[in-house]
């Protein structure tokens, strides 16, 4: 027994050597192909930008969310505006190496302008978007407030590509909006478009203004084109429509990054029933708040195939004053699937009809379909 532990030590010794001279070929090898590329390439290269590049690549080889941001973007995208740079209100993300559009937030200069989820931003302005890293994009979209921008787009079933003059604005989203509708105005919708600090306070505002209405027989949650926010916002409202269980869990490769939330006792509306709406603008914390009410069989999910981004990334700061962001755990429903690149899907598939669908109107054929939901 002794020399079969002996054994497997020795093999295991062997094996990370063999990984390790492995690994130093291939710093060898990228050494040889810079050295070529600096001696070769018809034009004089900048070389500390292409090692930004390389060092983006391999980030980006990981996830879509993953990145590296040189010094100059690092102190920009934590520098406080104070109003000097505006913003299109778009939330964007990564796909085989495509800038695409997870939502347009309401009321914002990218929602007027016509521009929907699921789009793919090829050019802004004059410069090519392929290739680039998603800080890099959302860099040339920023600017002062006022100025505009153009924006080239492809989408779904549209053959040609599609051109929008969007003007810069500082972006304010206040978060929660709520009315009372229905057939016998019983119904309370409340629409939450982002999970910002105090969310749940705006939220459970909305329910007991609502609860003070003894009619009010249940509830629409919007969280259509919502693309997320804190998670311990997500954790709180769905907390307000559980009495017990699981809310979501993560996990990742520490301990400290794997961690369950648990709903505790009380239910805001006592047991009323739900009905929440998504579509692929739905992200992150919004796939967490549908996902757990669907899981416990709270609520019917109605509308689309959520976006399906289930990680969580920090900012790690590096010694060359630049950063990176890195997934470092994933989220976990109730039932113990992964939201990442799959989404949640919905109990019942409405998929958004007419050119002019516009969310919370009358032309909102899935807000109708729920309300008859109710009247069934």
């Amino acid at each position: 027994m002794k020399k079969l532990i002996i054994f497997f030590i020795y093999l295991s010794s062997i094996t990370n050597l063999y990984a390790k001279n492995d690994l130093y070929e291939k710093i060898d090898l990228f050494g040889e192909v810079m050295e070529n590329i600096k001696k070769e390439y018809v034009d004089d290269i900048n070389q500390a930008e292409m090692m930004d590049s390389a060092i983006n690549g391999v980030l980006q080889s990981l996830d879509p969310y993953s990145a590296y941001m040189s010094p100059e973007l690092f102190k920009e995208m934590q520098t406080d505006t104070k109003g000097e740079f505006g913003g299109l209100g778009i939330e964007i993300g990564m796909e085989a190496g495509v800038v695409k559009v997870i939502s347009p937030i309401d009321d914002t200069p990218a929602a007027k302008a016509g521009i929907k989820a699921g789009d793919y931003i090829v050019k802004i302005g004059k410069v090519q978007v392929q290739g680039k890293s998603l800080l890099e994009a959302v860099k040339l979209m920023r600017g002062p407030v006022g100025t505009s921008i153009n924006l080239t787009i492809r989408r779904k079933n549209i053959k040609k590509p599609l051109d929008f003059r969007v003007t810069r604005k500082i972006i304010e989203i206040k978060s929660v909006n709520s009315k009372i509708i229905g057939r016998d105005k019983s119904l309370g919708y409340i629409r939450l478009k982002s999970f910002n600090e105090n969310s749940d306070k705006q939220f459970l505002k909305s329910i007991k203004d609502f609860e003070k209405k003894t009619k009010i027989k249940g509830y629409v949650l919007d969280l259509r084109n919502n693309p997320g926010g804190l998670l311990n916002q997500a954790i709180n409202i769905t907390d307000f429509f559980l009495d017990d269980g699981e809310i979501v869990s993560t996990k990742g490769r520490k301990i400290s990054e794997t961690r369950k939330f648990f709903a505790r006792k009380g239910d805001e509306i006592n047991g009323k029933p739900i009905v929440v709406l998504i579509n692929n603008g739905s992200a992150s914390a919004s796939e967490i708040f549908a996902g757990a009410l669907k899981d416990h069989k709270r609520a019917i999910i109605l509308g689309e195939n959520s976006y399906g981004k289930g990680s969580v990334q920090s900012i790690i700061p590096l010694r060359n004053g630049g950063g990176m962001r890195l997934t470092i755990s994933k989220y976990y429903l109730p039932s113990g699937k992964s939201i990442s690149e799959v989404g949640v899907t919905p109990d019942i598939l409405v998929e958004e009809e007419g050119e002019n669908f516009l969310i919370n109107s009358e032309n909102d054929n899935q807000l109708n379909y729920a309300i008859k939901l109710f009247n069934s």
